[in-house]
């Protein structure tokens, strides 16, 4: 097998972590896990040159400064999408631009991934699978009865460690999840793909034709300025918007999945977050001047003033500026819907 190619999808403006993500500079630029933004931790677990080519950023205009910032000097390209025309359509054009037996890794630039050795081994038979025609979800073991997510079906064994997705299932209510887990064989779907770019748009152009189409003209008559590449914006507003998922992976009869267990994040909120830093023993986090007096639960970020809190339990307490955001851990599912992450 040679090298995969990770494609590294870089859009959305991350309005469930205001106030720290803006449109101006969202969720995948900052440093939220550790010191180091998750766009360039995403860029790192695929620094194995033996395993992973350059890879290959998927962005709009108004993040393209953020990820030249961050993109090796030497290594990497960019392609600028004309406008948002969600996953399938970014994916499609980079396979546009690769040859067709390329194995491309599919990557969020935004999710968390605590163990990096665990990610490695699955992309590895990931791409075993996809050399064989497979296109290829990573299923994340679920270590609760979580409803924000969609879930993917085990079904019958392909080799080691993997295999055929029997179904993918909405994001389920709490029994059902419950359920899910009870039963076993039911994993996150993640939204971390592995596929040969030729069989992703021999798939594409079998279900979504059109979209198929329109990504090839834009590609075609597409242009190259230094590392970027810019798709010919008339053919690509043509674009229906859908998600990879409902566009080819629901539709595919060469689904498969490799389960892993790897820590994994999407970081969707401020509760995700919290989660997914380490905690004291009353599962408290605090970034910048804090200081917490008999809480529980509580996490506090503040990049100036000091934030003292007594007593409480399950609480965001964010601090970016001026800006102050104050949640319950349940209420954090609605940061997008405020009118300051709404006009950020």
């Amino acid at each position: 097998m040679g090298q995969m190619v990770p494609v590294v999808l870089c859009g959305g403006s991350g309005t469930r972590l205001w106030p720290k993500s803006r449109a101006t500079k969202p969720k995948p630029f900052i440093p939220l896990v550790g010191e180091e933004p998750l766009f360039l931790a995403t860029l790192n677990r695929c620094g194995d040159t033996d395993m992973f080519a350059d890879p290959i950023v998927v962005t709009g205009a108004a993040h393209l400064g953020h990820v030249e910032d961050l993109l090796p000097g030497e290594g990497g390209s960019v392609i600028v999408e004309p406008m948002a025309r969600n996953t399938a359509a970014a994916i499609a054009l980079a396979a546009c631009r690769l040859p067709e037996d390329a194995v491309m890794l599919v990557c969020p630039s935004d999710h968390h991934i605590a163990d990096c050795d665990a990610f490695t081994a699955a992309a590895s038979r990931a791409a075993d699978l996809a050399s064989d025609g497979w296109l290829v979800a990573f299923g994340i073991t679920p270590d609760a009865p979580e409803t924000g997510f969609g879930y993917l079906k085990q079904g019958k064994a392909i080799a080691d460690g993997s295999w055929a997705i029997e179904r993918f299932v909405e994001k389920p209510d709490l029994a059902k999840a419950q359920a899910f887990l009870d039963e076993g064989g039911y994993s996150w779907n993640g939204g971390l793909f592995a596929f040969r770019a030729g069989t992703f748009m021999d798939e594409l152009t079998a279900h979504r034709p059109a979209i198929a189409a329109a990504v090839r003209k834009a590609v075609a008559a597409g242009h190259e300025d230094g590392r970027r590449f810019y798709p010919e914006a008339k053919a690509f507003a043509e674009i229906e918007s859908e998600s990879v998922d409902y566009a080819v992976m629901e539709n595919t009869a060469k689904a498969a999945m490799v389960p892993v267990s790897m820590g994994w994040s999407d970081i969707g909120n401020w509760s995700a977050l919290h989660a997914a830093l380490d905690r004291d023993d009353a599962g408290n986090t605090a970034r910048g001047r804090v200081e917490l007096v008999d809480c529980r639960n509580v996490m506090v970020d503040t990049d100036g003033p000091r934030v003292s809190v007594i007593g409480l339990e399950n609480v965001v307490v964010v601090v970016d500026g001026d800006d102050v955001l104050v949640t319950t851990a349940d209420g954090a599912q609605k940061v997008g819907k405020l009118q300051g992450a709404a006009n950020q």
